[in-house]
This record gives C-alpha cells, structure tokens and sequence, in this order.
C-alpha cells in the first residue's frame, strides 16, 4: 500500500494551483484581454488560438517522450517541475505585456508570447500531469491525491478570478493594459513558487518499466486501448465546453448582467468558488458513489441546467443568475478527480491488454487532445462573437446578448452532453481496476 502524506498531497496540488495561473488565465480572461484591453479584433482571434494550439499539441508529444526517455536522481518528472519554472513564470508575464505598438506588430507579439508560453507550460505540464502515476499505484490514494489537486488548482483560478482584475484596476491608474501586467507578474511569481514547493514535497516511488519504440509503433498501441481513447473523446469535448462558457464569462456579467468590475470579479468567483466545493464533495461523494457513474450523469445534468440559464435568466437578472451559475460550475466540476485518476488506470489496462506501456505519449496525447479542444473552443469563440456582432467596449445589440447567452449556457452544454454519453462506454470502475493491478503483478509490469 503506497499512502501519500497530507504534506505530498498539498504539494501535488500546488503544482496544478501553478499550473491553473496559465489555465485559468486562458480559459477566463485571456479572450476578455485580448479583445478589450489589448486591442485585437475578433476576427484575429480564431486563427491565433488555434495555431497556438497546434503548437502546443506538437509540443506535449515531444515534451511526452523525453519524459519517457530520461530520468535522472530527483526522477521521472519532477527535475523539469525544478529546471522550468523560472522560465514558465516569465513567459506567463510576457503574454500580459501590452506593447504600445502598431496592429501588425502587436498581432506579432501576441504570436510569439503566446507560442512561448505555450512551450513552456507543455515543459512543465506534461511532466506534472504524468507525476502522479510515479507518487502511487493505489486508485484511492489516486483519486485522494487529484483531489488535492484539483481543490489547488480552483484555489489558484479563484486567485486569479479575484486578483487579477482587483489589481488591475488598482494599479493600472487608469490603464488597465499596465494593471493586468502588474496582476499578471504577481501570478507569474506565485506559480514559480508553487512549481518549486511541489518539486520538494513530492517523490517518485513508483519506477514502471517503459520499451523505447518509435512515436509510430506507440500509437498502434494506443489505438488498440479503447478506454484511453473514450477518455480522449471525453476530453475534447468537454474542454471545448469548458473553454467557451469560461471566455464568455466575463462578457456575460459585463454586458448581459450590466455589471461593473466588482460585479464581473464576483461573477467569475462564483464559479471557481463552487468548483472547489465541487472537488471535496466528488472525494466525498466517490467514497460510497460510482465514480464513473457521477461522471457520466453529472455531465448530462449539466446540459440540462445550462439550457434553464438561457431559458429563465433575461439580461440585468443577476440574482438568478449568479444562483444557476454557481450550480452549473458546482455540477460541471464533480467528474475532474474522476478524470484525472483514470488517465493513469487506462494506462495500466492498455500494459495488459496489449503486453506493451505506452506513458509518455499517453499523458502527452491526453494534453493534446486537452489543446485540441482548447483550440477548437478558441477558434468558436472568436468566430462567434464575430457572427453574433460583438463590439468592445461598447452597449451591445439584441443579437450579441443572445449570443454571448447562448455561448454561455447552450453550446457549450451540447458539449458537456456529449461528454457525459462518451463515458457510459467507459467500463474502469475501482473493482475493475483491481484485476488490472493483479495481471500487472503477475507479468511484472511494475518495478517498484
């Protein structure tokens, strides 16, 4: 039985609450920044977040197979948390800077900050999500372990939901390009920190044995795990879904509600705030509740509650709004400590299924399929605010309140839906998983 401490557990978590500076930022504000503070036009978007994602997908596999490559003393993953972390923080600091420059060459250095930054957090996040299969075998310790993780990670969106556009305000004196840079350093440092406090508190025990074989042959492995692939499916579709109701956030409570800047750092703290009381009922709730099964129906409900948010919430009706909200990001999250923990069990099932372990390239392939949809998500939202008429900084038309509804509740709970269908083909449930650790024993898959 491989227990993680409570100081391990924190110090896994704050990996992910390092991590959450850039996801955060990218999922809730970095559309909001680029259109109204930055100064890109919609229509730049779509092809930016899309071809940042590519790079970023190349980037995860490539970052994916040096970690199945080389290993040093401090192990596996952790010497990149160490060596990366510096050069992760500066670049999360560079994307922020607003340059006063002309369009071409703004459009340029929003190209090549973003790139960079992309870069780096594959650098350090392909190692931290393949981390925890080097921390425990054990599925409970697993799934107890992303639980701290995942309640990091919301502490670290709710400190950017709050922090930065309080400070942006505060210390921009009137210009909110230099306040978000001023913000944006802050989380920078902070995730710096984090990465080094989860490289000194956590150790690698767990040592799986990984065959060199080319990027190829890997991939005829991978296709042949057919849970893997449904976790991909799941991935795409519901970080699509995630991705545009979290760009839009902002431009709902600033523009559907009417709110001022108290108003959208609330409404956008309403959401983290009940997506961490999401991850400590889910550890609480998969103690006696099929943790496949919540994830499966938690994602139909959501779609049921996003289509009553377009139904019954009009334009200014804050009070029910920031209630449905809540329920929605409280519902939505339930299945992530679900998630996380399975990418490392169906690992472990491809091994017995098919005599060979592919880890490097799965963790990897799940961060692309993460970036895929990221990108896709990025791409809709910027093709959509264009179709539905939007315009900074300015009272918006009928047709662009419903837009930003319907991107806010509708579409992406069509997502969510499809996600949620994805996972009744999913079969690794606890008892399952048994059997898998029991084969792996028995033809000495596991070294340590």
């Amino acid at each position: 039985m491989q227990k993680l401490s409570t100081v391990e557990k924190v110090g896994f978590g704050a990996g992910d609450m390092a991590l959450n500076v850039v996801i955060s930022s990218m999922m809730l504000i970095i559309t909001f920044f680029y259109t109204d503070i930055y100064g890109l036009h919609t229509q730049d978007l779509a092809m930016l977040f899309m071809a940042v994602k590519i790079v970023g997908a190349v980037a995860d596999l490539v970052m994916g197979q040096i970690t199945d490559r080389y290993t040093n003393r401090f192990g596996r993953y952790r010497p990149w948390l160490l060596f990366l972390a510096v050069p992760y923080g500066v670049s999360v600091f560079f994307v922020f800077t607003t340059p006063e420059w002309a369009y071409d060459a703004k459009l340029v250095w929003a190209y090549s900050t973003y790139i960079l930054m992309t870069l780096m957090t594959a650098g350090v996040g392909i190692p931290y999500i393949s981390l925890i299969s080097g921390l425990t075998s054990d599925p409970k310790e697993r799934l107890s372990a992303n639980g701290y993780r995942l309640f990091f990670a919301k502490i670290g969106a709710f400190m950017v939901t709050i922090i930065v556009p309080v400070l942006a305000k505060e210390w921009g004196g009137g210009d909110p390009a230099v306040g978000y840079q001023a913000a944006m350093a802050v989380m920078a440092l902070m995730g710096v920190v984090l990465f080094m406090f989860c490289f000194f508190t956590t150790t690698e025990r767990v040592h799986h044995v990984v065959e060199r074989q080319p990027l190829l042959g890997q991939l005829k492995v991978l296709l042949k795990n057919d849970q893997w692939l449904i976790l991909c499916g799941a991935c795409v579709t519901g970080t699509v879904g995630y991705v545009v109701r979290g760009s839009v956030a902002i431009y709902y409570a600033k523009y559907y509600l009417g709110g001022d800047t108290d108003v959208v750092a609330a409404f956008l703290s309403t959401g983290v705030a009940a997506a961490i009381l999401s991850m400590i009922a889910s550890t609480w709730i998969t103690k006696s509740y099929c943790k496949v099964k919540l994830f499966r129906n938690s994602q139909v409900l959501v779609a049921l509650i996003s289509l009553a948010i377009y139904l019954f919430v009009k334009p200014g009706d804050m009070v029910l709004a920031f209630v449905l909200y809540f329920l929605l990001s409280f519902i939505v999250d339930l299945h992530a400590p679900v998630f996380w923990s399975a990418i490392a069990e169906t690992i472990d099932y491809g091994q017995v299924k098919t005599g060979t372990r592919v880890s490097g390239f799965a963790f990897g392939g799940i961060s692309v399929c993460q970036k895929a949809g990221m990108g896709v998500a990025g791409m809709l939202v910027g093709v959509l605010l264009t179709h539905f008429g939007y315009q900074a900084n300015v009272a918006q038309s009928e047709q662009s309140l419903n837009g930003i509804a319907l991107m806010l509740t509708v579409i992406p709970g069509v997502f969510h839906l499809a996600m949620g269908l994805l996972m009744f083909r999913y079969r690794i449930s606890d008892e399952y998983y048994g059997t898998v650790k029991a084969e792996m024993r028995t033809h000495g898959y596991v070294a340590g």
